[in-house]
């Protein structure tokens, strides 16, 4: 297994077509993949999952497995999300409730934030940075958040703005060293 790449897994927790989140997260998975990670964006509008306990778990849903297995098989996760009303998205908290703690436990998480007003992400990653605590992750230290989402990037994802960009590629990098060194430990 130490041979192996890690895996980093980026979750998008917004389900719009142009998406900040997506293209923030891509940035991060981006950085990871060049210090040599395998990666994969988990796109949420990509997976018909059900509402946590909307289920039997001995008759979940193909999408749920697939989407279950791809982060339990990562070395490290990624999560992105707008703020919404001062908080996460419904959907990103779906899709961590959707998993069980040993998923997240001893795996590093790096936190990425969208806004669309000029204040930026606070609320949501500090809820999220209390959500992946109590799962008992790594969630390091750097967060990124994108305030006045909009004027950062063009419809096509391209960023606009060096400073958001280094901020985004460092997480994605520390993501990677601190799961290279939990795999070393």
């Amino acid at each position: 297994m130490k041979n192996e790449k890690l895996k980093v897994v980026g979750i998008c927790g917004s389900l719009r077509n142009i998406s900040y989140t997506r293209f923030s997260v891509s940035i991060a998975l981006d950085a990871a993949e060049k210090m040599g990670a395998e990666i994969k964006l988990i796109d949420l509008r990509d997976y018909n999952l059900p509402f946590i306990e909307q289920f039997e778990e001995e008759d979940q849903p193909m999408d749920l497995k697939k989407y279950r297995d791809e982060v339990a098989s990562a070395d490290a996760i990624i999560l992105g999300t707008p703020e919404y009303h001062g908080g996460y998205t419904g959907v990103i908290k779906n899709a961590i409730d959707l998993l069980s703690r040993n998923v997240f436990e001893n795996k590093t998480v790096g936190l990425i934030g969208i806004a669309g007003g000029s204040l930026g992400a606070s609320n949501s990653l500090n809820g999220l940075r209390q959500v992946t605590r109590h799962l008992h992750a790594w969630t390091v230290p750097q967060h990124v958040s994108v305030p006045s989402a909009s004027s950062k990037f063009d419809n096509d994802g391209n960023i606009k703005d060096e400073n958001i960009e280094k901020r985004l590629i460092e997480v994605g990098e520390t993501v990677y060293k601190h799961a290279l060194l939990l795999r070393n430990i």
